[in-house]
């Protein structure tokens, strides 16, 4: 039952970056659309996301739940050394989804809708940036459970180059994401032309800084480069990766879209899976090579027991609903906002 409940923790964390993240992405390109284009672009997105852009984060909710449940040291190893950037990711999602209802529902058209559009886009950059800055900090080795001040405590957990650089890859992994997966929302063949350019854009820049991933990851001597490409597992999983990455743009070259966003997906799905296996079950990487393992520190048994029945017995429920929302809406058309989001 463990091995079923870290599964269901590790699909939540991947469900969360591709819905969520697509759903944070479309704020980022928001935030880097110009001007002229940005009324447009808005109605495109609102028309994507805003459907289902709350049943995103449910997948987050799992993944907590996951952890407090079954793995409460893990749990809060992590919320107490890492309060302050996960304090600011979830200002990030509060903030960026009272924005997002209130520039499409409120009573007074003024002003403020221009700070609501601020809010939403900026929101969007802040939270998958210190998503990736608590991810890329669990497996530095910069945790230190016996720090005794702090700044060594709560600040140099998290801030150095690696986490920094991890949550500037993930934020570039969402705009790309966003960017394929609006390539098919749109029927002007302008809109789909630009919205491919913003791909491309994004997938320029989760290059570059996942170059900065591995620069950072070799000067504070975190042996990422052994993670990745030292086990066939990786190997496999980047050269799939690459290959699936030249299909996609070889297929949009062509006109075709209707693969590109299942094999987004799958070149997200292989970074996951490159940067989670090598070092399983160990979660959290701790200072001085100390480790919390999935399997090690797990609750007690009756315990995981209970919260694996819970996550199946939930699947059952849960997951048609979610399907049948998504299809709904997918199959017939999203009614824009007052002022033309």
């Amino acid at each position: 039952m463990l091995y079923i409940v870290i599964t269901y923790l590790w699909a939540s964390i991947l469900l969360y970056l591709l819905l969520g993240g697509a759903d944070f992405g479309a704020g980022i390109i928001e935030l880097f659309t110009s001007q002229k284009n940005k009324q447009i672009t808005r109605k495109t997105l609102y028309s994507a996301i805003g459907p289902i852009w709350e049943a995103n984060h449910m997948w987050l909710i799992i993944a907590i739940v996951i952890l407090f449940v079954g793995f409460p040291v893990i749990y809060s190893t992590m919320s107490v050394n890492l309060h302050i950037p996960l304090t600011v990711m979830l200002i990030g999602i509060i903030a960026r989804g009272t924005a997002f209802t209130f520039r499409h529902y409120d009573a007074v058209v003024d002003d403020m809708q221009h700070l609501y559009n601020s809010i939403f886009a900026v929101s969007s950059f802040i939270t998958p940036l210190f998503l990736g800055i608590i991810a890329g900090s669990a497996v530095s080795g910069h945790i230190d459970p016996t720090a005794n001040s702090f700044l060594s405590a709560y600040i140099f957990s998290w801030l150095h180059w690696f986490p920094v650089s991890v949550g500037l890859f993930t934020v570039a992994i969402c705009g790309f994401l966003a960017s394929v997966y609006l390539i098919g929302e749109t029927k002007v063949e302008f809109e789909r032309l630009r919205f491919a350019h913003k791909a491309q854009f994004f997938n320029i820049a989760a290059v570059v800084c996942g170059v900065l991933v591995f620069t950072a990851a070799y000067f504070e001597h975190i042996p990422l480069i052994e993670w990745v490409f030292g086990n066939w597992v990786g190997r496999i999983a980047i050269l799939s990766a690459t290959l699936s990455l030249v299909w996609m743009w070889y297929l949009l070259y062509q006109g075709k879209i209707a693969l590109l966003r299942p094999l987004a997906g799958f070149q997200v799905t292989m970074i996951l899976l490159t940067t989670t296996y090598r070092h399983f079950p160990n979660i959290v990487i701790l200072k001085g090579g100390g480790y919390l393992s999935l399997l090690e520190h797990s609750g007690h048994d009756k315990t995981i027991e209970s919260l694996g029945i819970a996550l199946l017995a939930g699947s059952v429920l849960i997951l048609p609903a979610l399907f049948y929302l998504i299809y709904s809406f997918q199959t017939r058309p999203l009614e824009a906002g007052r002022d033309g989001h």
